[in-house]
């Protein structure tokens, strides 16, 4: 069973990590299997999401009613085989009740022994602007998002957040959070991903990098990773490191999907891979 992590302790261990020259990988984990070989492979930090439910039942990542409850449902088979790792939970900002105290709604989190958080689900893919407007309007909008962050920053807990466009990363970094995650969207690459709307690895490059200009010009020492689009595997995270500065990243579907799909299809083909003899 492993242990609560302070967020001091999170950001001495990730800036060690990153001394040394190493990438900081999250690694998205939503069953225990998944979770304790991440930890042996090293992984950084686990994350913990609702949407990897599908993930682990072979879909696309899909949002969940509830998603905070079966967030929180996870943590207790994690735990049980992460042993010095911090656990993260994605944290839906806009589930109902609307205006719902988030301070409250943070300890929940971290009394059930979270180390720390990141928005997600989140609704900052949308990038337009009525649709945005309607949302703030219903009191849901991304800037709840944003306020979530700004809550558990002020409670001393550690803060991730996943971020789509320059502006909503300049706003979360100013809200104060330690971690920032340019997503690049939907992960492509295995039997479902979502390879019809990733834009090219070059592309996808630039606009992580632009994003973690905008957070450096706000805070310099906010630690700044990378996740999704057409970054997929470990070589696309090579090229990433060359052309960004991003200081690592964190794997959803690259971690807890597309390997297993392909480790277990191939397993299965070396087990059918022989001749009986013949009786």
């Amino acid at each position: 069973m492993g242990k609560r992590f302070t967020r001091e302790e999170i950001l001495r261990r990730l800036r060690k990590t990153s001394e040394e020259g190493k990438p900081i990988i999250a690694a998205g984990s939503s069953a225990g299997i998944i979770a304790k070989c991440a930890e042996l492979g090293g992984a950084d930090l686990i994350m913990v999401y609702s949407s990897g439910k599908a993930r682990i039942r072979g879909f696309q990542p899909t949002m969940v009613e509830n998603s905070n409850a079966v967030t929180l449902e996870m943590f207790e088979e994690i735990d049980a085989v992460v042993q010095d790792t911090p656990i993260i939970a994605g944290i839906d900002a806009a589930e109902p009740p609307a205006g719902r105290d988030l301070a409250e709604l943070v300890k929940r989190f971290v009394d059930t022994g979270f180390s720390g958080i990141i928005n997600f689900p989140t609704y900052g893919f949308f990038e337009d602007e009525a649709w945005r407007k309607s949302r703030e309007a219903e009191g849901i909008g991304f800037s709840r998002e944003i306020e979530l962050i700004r809550t558990a920053r002020n409670m001393d807990v550690f803060t991730m957040a996943y971020v789509f466009f320059p502006q909503d990363a300049r706003a979360m970094a100013e809200a104060g959070v330690d971690c920032m995650v340019p997503h690049a969207g939907g992960t492509a690459g295995g039997l479902v991903g979502f390879d019809a709307i990733a834009a090219p690895l070059e592309d996808a490059a630039a606009s992580v990098q632009k994003m973690i200009e905008v957070t450096k010009q706000v805070n310099p020492d906010v630690i700044c990773l990378a996740h999704g689009g057409p970054i997929a595997a470990p070589e696309d995270t090579k090229y990433l490191y060359e052309h960004t500065e991003a200081a690592g990243f964190v794997g959803a579907s690259s971690i807890e999907r597309i390997p297993v799909e392909k480790a277990v299809t191939q397993v299965v083909e070396a087990f059918k891979n022989f001749q009986l003899k013949r009786r």
